[in-house]
């Protein structure tokens, strides 16, 4: 097996960018999900609610992220000296507030008011202490470092739908190629190029995988939601994919050997 490609998230929620490799982190991928949308509750903001974020672009123009607002233009993010409290799920983290332009350009586009929100380094957010009892560390993700997602499963998933779907859907970080359908379930412990990964958790899917990445909009007929139910529903609730926490620090490649360590 191998790693077939990767995926970094700079801002949680809008477009996510292909890369050749990346480091790892005391957060998971250098550079994932460390920007954040909030309303004006300090909510976090998701493409669950505003699907049409899935069209804003995102690239790194050396350590700065650059976002590609539909009709506004590029903005490169940088935060602001306010410092500001906010919620992502259930957990409050510190972060520092955007500059205006970008979230003026931000807010016409959505029809809503809404704030860039970057996570510094003095930002301690925890990983799911029921999950994982090393004090591990997470940035604006979901719940945990990393996501891994298996091509065979979503093959066998496109072979029972009328329209097939990418693995953008998804949002994963590591893709692997050369296991069987759903083989991720049972995996544990495993090393990819010289970090070593624990795979915690399934991943529990939401109505964002019905979301057209390239139109921002949701499909009517809720797939490939509804299929997925059909069949991956579990205590967990509907699944695709493992939530991972790394275990060393280090490099992973696309073409890195994926190599399993322990399965339940």
């Amino acid at each position: 097996m191998n790693v077939h490609s990767l995926w970094i998230y700079p801002v949680k929620s809008l477009a996510g960018i292909a890369v050749q490799g990346f480091e790892l982190d005391d957060f998971g991928p250098s550079g994932d999900r460390r920007w954040m949308i909030i309303d004006d509750d300090r909510h976090f903001v998701t493409q669950r609610g505003n699907p049409e974020l899935a069209r804003i672009g995102t690239r790194f123009v050396g350590d700065r992220v650059e976002v590609d607002i539909p009709g506004e233009g590029r903005f490169t993010l940088r935060a602001t000296g306010e410092a500001l409290r906010v919620q992502v799920w259930r957990d409050w983290a510190e972060s520092f507030v955007g500059e205006l332009a970008a979230n003026e350009a931000l807010s016409r586009y959505c029809g809503s008011r809404f704030r860039f929100v970057y996570m510094p380094d003095a930002s301690f957010r925890r990983v799911d202490a029921a999950r994982v009892q090393d004090m591990r560390r997470v940035s604006f993700a979901d719940g945990f470092p990393l996501l891994v997602t298996n091509i065979a499963s979503l093959n066998e998933l496109n072979e029972r739908l009328r329209s097939p779907v990418e693995m953008r859907r998804f949002r994963p970080n590591i893709v692997v190629d050369g296991a069987r359908p759903w083989a991720e379930d049972h995996w544990q412990e495993l090393t990819i190029g010289n970090a070593r990964l624990s795979l915690v958790k399934p991943c529990s899917r939401c109505v964002m995988t019905t979301v057209d990445p390239d139109a921002g909009t949701k499909d009517a007929s809720v797939q490939p939601l509804k299929t997925l139910a059909g069949y991956r529903r579990t205590e967990d609730g509907v699944i695709f994919g493992m939530n991972a926490i790394h275990e060393s620090l280090g490099r992973i490649k696309v073409g890195d050997p994926v190599v399993i360590i322990t399965t339940e």
